[in-house]
């Protein structure tokens, strides 16, 4: 059985400045419990010949090639900006004068 008891939720929950009612300290301790019960039970079964795994099935194929297609030349990307100077596109400043 796991070593949670209400004493311990109610001190954990001072440490961590919850506040918490003596029926949720017991709904909290079953709770808990149960966790470290479940993470004992899979330390059994996870010995060191047991590869650790991030998910179930492997994931592949996730991301395409990254190769250059056709893009804008820099008339195109500047033709519907409201400003430009002719190679950059001109904003207002949202600095102070300090920048």
């Amino acid at each position: 059985m796991s070593e949670i008891t209400p004493e311990r939720v109610a001190h954990l929950a001072s440490l961590a400045r919850i506040a918490l009612t003596d029926a949720e300290i017991e709904q909290l301790t079953g709770e808990l419990g149960t966790i470290i019960d479940s993470v004992a039970k899979v330390q059994e079964v996870a010995t060191p010949d047991v590869p650790a795994t991030s998910h179930p099935i492997p994931l592949t194929g996730g991301l395409r090639a990254d190769e250059p297609g056709v893009t804008l030349t820099t008339e195109e990307a500047l033709a519907g900006a409201p400003d430009h100077d002719g190679s950059r596109f001109r904003v207002t400043a949202i600095l102070g004068e300090e920048q």
